[in-house]
C-alpha cells in the first residue's frame, strides 16, 4: 500500500502522532449547559476524513520497520512492511477471484493472523468485511450469510468444540461436487466462494494461503487504482447485533466512522508509536477490529494477540514478555488474570495503560488493576456497535471514583442527549434513554430501512436503549437498559432473540428468557417454557435442542419448565416476577 500518490499522502499530514502531541479528549469544559442533559464532544482535533488503506499507506511509510503485529502463540510476527505486503497479495487474490467493489465477504475464525490480514485486504479492495461470531452455530451462520448476501466466506478450519468446516458442508453439501469459486448451494444461494485456513485441502474450497498466491502483475497493478477510487464514506463492515424484536441485525459500519472512532480511542490513551496493546479481546468484536487493530494503525502502535481466544495465563505471558504498554478486557477478564495462580511470576512494569468496558468495574477490582497491573492510566469505555462504538471514555487522569461509578465523558465529535418517554431532553441528573449524533453513528442496518428508522430518528439521533444519567461535569452513568437486554460477561444478549429461536420447537407454547444477577459473568440466562397440551419434556431436553445450534453464551444457564407464566391484565409478561422468583428460587444476593 505504500504506492499511494504522494498527493493521497500528504491529505494525511496531520492524521499521526506522537506521545508529545497528545491531547486530552476530555477538556474540562466539555459538560452539560443550562442544567439540561445534553452534551457534545471537543472539536479541538479535526476528523479525519481518509480511507483505511489511506490510513495504512501512511503508517506503513512512516513506520514500516516497527512491529505492526505479534501472535504469541504462533511465534508469527509481522513488521508493518511486512503485512503491507500480506494484505497486498491477499487483497490481489481476491480481485482474481472475480470479488469487486461492495461484494460482502464473511470471516468466521477466532483470532489469527488470517483474520487481520482479511481485515486490510477487504478494505484495500473495498469489500465489505462481514464479521461472523466465532460461536455462532448452524441457524446463525445462515442466517447471517444470506441476510447481507456474502459473496465470499473465509473460515477457519475449527475452534474448540465448533467443526466451522463441518457446519458449512452441512449448510452446502454441494461442495463436494463443485471447483472450488463455484459453489451454488440451495441454502445459501448467494455464496459462490469458500476460503479455508489451514494446509489441510477440501472439496470445493480454496485455502487462504493459496488465494495469496494466485494474482498476477494485473490484479497487484490495480489495487492502487480501487484504494484511491474509495470514499470514505464507503461502507467497509458489517457486524452483527441482536435486536430486541427478533434476529440479529447487520450494522454497517464505513471507513469514517471506524477510523476516527478508533483513533479518537487511542488518543484519550496518549498512544503513539512506541505503545504495545496486548489484545485478548475477540476480532469479530468493535473491541478488537476497531479499538485494537485500528487504534494500533492510527499511531503505529504494536499489535499483541496472545492467543485464539482469552486464556489468562496465555495473555499474562503475552503482557510481560513483548513488554506491553497497554492491555484490553471486559471486567471478568481482568479478575481471571488477577486471581490466576501465575500472576506473580511475570512482570508488568512496562504496562501503562488500556482499557476495560463491556460491563460495570467493581472498584476493588479497578485497584488491583492499577496497583497489581502497573496500569494507573487505564480506562473505561462505553459505547454499541452502532456507534462504532465508543461513545464515552474515561481519561486518564480520571479520579478512581470516577472510573469505576461511571463510563467517563463524551468522545470529541459526538453528541449525547438524554430523554425521557416523550422526548423531552432530562435535567441534569435525570434518568432517561441515551441518544447519540455524529460521525460514529452507523450507516444503518444492512438491507433492513424499517429497523434502521426505528433506531436512527430524523435528526440523526441514535437511540442507544439504555438508560443513564449525566452529571453538572458531564460523566455519564449507564444505570440500566431501556429493553431487556442482557450482559453476561461483556457479551449483550438479547432475550428476544432466543425466545424465537425456542418458539420453533413444536413442544413449546409459551416462553420467556430473562437474566439473573451472577458472581462471575455479571448475569445468566434463565428461561421459562410452557409446553403445548399434552405434550411432554424434561429440561434436558432443550439443553439439547439448543447445543449446536446457538452460541453457547445465548444457551440457557436455568431452564425450568412452568404450567403458566405471570403477565398483566393485558396480556403481557412480568419478567421481573420470574426474575424475583429464580433469585428466592436459588438463594441469590442481589
Amino acid at each position: 500500500m505504500t504506492n499511494l500518490t504522494e498527493s493521497a499522502a500528504s491529505s494525511l499530514s496531520t492524521s499521526l502522532w506522537t506521545k508529545n502531541d497528545a491531547v486530552d479528549a476530555h477538556p474540562e469544559q466539555i459538560a452539560p449547559v443550562d442544567g439540561k442533559s445534553y452534551v457534545s464532544g471537543d472539536r479541538s482535533v479535526p476528523l479525519r476524513h481518509v480511507t483505511i488503506p489511506a490510513a495504512f499507506s501512511e503508517t506503513v511509510s512512516k513506520f514500516g520497520p516497527r512491529d505492526a503485529a505479534v501472535f504469541t502463540d504462533t511465534g508469527k510476527r509481522l513488521t508493518y512492511y511486512d503485512l503491507d505486503r500480506e494484505v497486498d497479495a491477499f487483497a490481489a487474490g481476491l480481485l482474481s477471484l472475480g470479488l469487486e467493489k461492495g461484494d460482502r465477504i464473511g470471516i468466521w475464525s477466532p483470532n489469527r493472523v488470517e483474520w487481520l490480514i482479511t481485515q486490510f485486504a477487504t478494505a484495500r479492495i473495498g469489500l465489505i468485511m462481514v464479521n461472523i461470531n466465532p460461536a455462532y452455530r448452524l441457524s446463525e451462520l445462515e442466517y447471517v450469510l444470506n441476510r447481507v448476501g456474502c459473496k465470499a466466506l473465509i473460515s477457519a478450519a475449527r475452534f474448540k468444540s465448533s467443526d466451522y468446516i463441518g457446519m458449512i458442508q452441512d449448510l452446502a453439501p454441494e461442495l463436494e461436487n463443485c471447483d472450488a469459486g463455484r459453489l451454488q448451494a440451495a441454502k445459501l444461494p448467494q455464496l459462490k466462494i469458500v476460503i479455508r485456513m489451514g494446509s489441510e485441502r477440501t472439496a470445493g474450497m480454496f485455502n487462504f494461503d493459496q488465494v495469496a498466491a494466485m494474482a498476477g502483475p494485473a490484479q497487484i497493478m490495480r489495487l492502487d487504482v480501487i484504494s484511491r477510487e474509495l470514499d470514505p464514506d464507503d461502507p467497509i463492515n458489517i457486524q452483527f447485533t441482536s435486536g430486541t424484536t427478533g434476529s440479529p441485525k447487520g450494522a454497517t459500519l464505513t471507513h469514517y466512522n471506524i477510523i476516527n472512532n478508533a483513533d479518537f480511542t487511542v488518543r484519550t490513551m496518549r498512544f503513539s508509536e512506541s505503545d504495545r496493546l496486548c489484545i485478548p479481546v475477540p476480532l469479530y468484536h468493535c473491541f478488537g477490529m476497531v479499538l485494537g487493530t485500528l487504534g494500533c494503525l492510527t499511531t503505529g502502535a504494536a499489535a499483541v494477540f496472545p492467543g485464539e481466544a482469552f486464556d489468562p495465563s496465555e495473555t499474562l505471558q503475552a503482557v510481560s514478555s513483548e513488554r506491553c504498554t497497554a492491555l484490553y478486557g471486559v471486567p471478568t477478564m481482568f479478575v481471571a488474570m488477577l486471581d490466576h495462580p501465575d500472576f506473580a511470576e511475570h512482570d508488568y512494569s512496562s504496562l501503562r495503560t488500556g482499557m476495560m468496558a463491556g460491563a460495570p468495574c467493581p472498584i476493588e477490582v479497578m485497584k488491583r488493576v492499577v496497583r497489581d497491573f502497573h496500569m494507573p492510566e487505564v480506562t473505561i469505555g462505553y459505547g454499541m456497535t452502532e456507534t462504532s462504538p465508543v461513545s464515552f471514555q474515561s481519561s486518564v487522569t480520571d479520579e478512581l471514583e470516577d472510573r469505576v461509578s461511571t463510563v467517563g465523558r463524551i468522545h470529541p465529535h459526538v453528541e449525547v442527549k438524554i430523554i425521557d418517554e416523550d422526548g423531552r431532553t432530562v435535567e441534569v441528573g435525570g434518568r432517561g434513554e441515551l441518544c447519540t449524533r455524529g460521525y460514529s453513528v452507523m450507516r444503518g442496518y444492512w438491507n433492513d430501512a424499517e429497523k434502521t428508522r426505528e433506531t436512527i430518528d430524523p435528526g440523526g439521533w441514535m437511540h442507544t436503549g439504555d438508560l443513564a444519567t449525566l452529571d453538572e461535569r458531564g460523566y455519564c452513568d449507564i444505570v440500566g437498559r431501556v429493553k431487556d437486554m442482557v450482559i453476561r460477561g461483556g457479551e449483550n444478549i438479547y432475550p428476544r432473540e432466543i425466545e424465537e429461536f425456542f418458539y420453533r420447537n413444536p413442544k413449546i407454547a409459551e416462553v420467556q428468557v430473562f437474566g439473573i444477577p451472577d458472581k462471575k459473568y455479571g448475569e445468566e440466562l434463565c428461561v421459562w417454557i410452557v409446553l403445548q397440551p399434552d405434550a411432554s419434556a424434561d429440561e434436558e431436553e432443550f439443553r439439547a435442542y439448543c447445543e449446536g445450534q446457538i452460541a453457547h453464551y445465548k444457551v440457557p444457564r436455568h431452564i425450568r419448565i412452568k404450567s403458566e407464566l405471570p403477565m398483566t391484565v393485558t396480556g403481557k409478561p412480568q419478567k421481573f416476577l420470574m426474575r424475583d422468583a429464580m433469585i428466592e428460587e436459588l438463594g441469590l444476593t442481589v
